[in-house]
Formats: structure tokens, sequence, C-alpha cells
């Protein structure tokens, strides 16, 4: 199993920056897929980026490309997600999310952290 934790949130500016971290335990972390979702009070949890095992392949929602830029480093098991130019609507509570042994994006996830809010006031 693969346990994670996220943090990094926290109250900034609209058009402020913030970096989202993913500490992920487990024997392979290597391996999985991790994605960033984020859900807002009162509506359902959204897909916000994604990258692959290897670091190569990075995806994203139509709405934070060119603002948000998700990255990991295996060696430190970890998977960041640099949030820049923030916006209101970016307000959420931002998940960081596993997918075992899955090499196709969308991929499947497995696993999820307990979530870490981020508030972009206006």
């Amino acid at each position: 199993q693969v346990q994670l934790v996220e943090s990094g949130g926290g109250l900034v500016q609209t058009g402020g920056s913030l970096r989202l971290s993913c500490a992920a335990s487990g024997r392979t972390f290597s391996s999985y897929a991790m994605g960033w979702f984020r859900q807002a009070p009162g509506k359902e949890r959204d897909f916000v980026a994604a990258i692959s095992w290897s670091g190569i392949n990075t995806y994203y929602t139509d709405s934070v490309k060119g603002r948000f830029t998700i990255s990991r480093d295996n060696a430190k098991k970890m998977v960041y997600l640099q949030m820049n130019s923030l916006k209101p609507e970016d307000t959420a509570v931002y998940y960081c999310a596993a997918a075992r042994g899955d090499y196709t994006f969308p991929y499947k996830y497995d696993y999820w952290g307990q979530g870490t809010q981020v508030t972009v006031s206006s």
C-alpha cells in the first residue's frame, strides 16, 4: 500500500504562488503514476494534473495549463504541484493520488492523501 500526505497549502493573494508537496510511503513509489485533484465546497472532486511514473509525461486540466506544474522526485518519494498566477477559483482542498501499476493516462487512482487547503483571496 501507499500512504500519501500533502502539505504546502495556505492562504495566498490572487496572482501569488504556492508549491504543494505530497510525501509518499511504500515499497515501489517509482512505479506509481501520480495525480493532483481538488475539491471546492459543495463541488465534486476534479482532476488537476498527473505525472507518469518516469516523470516524462505530464497532463493538466485546461484551466491550469501554463500556471501549474507537476513534478516528482522518486528518490525522495515526493510529488509536487507548483501553482503560479493563482486565482480565486483555484480555492479548494487539494489531494494527492497514486495510481498503482498504471502506465496509461487517464490513470486509475488507488490511494489518496488527506488533502491540503488552498485559499486564494480576491
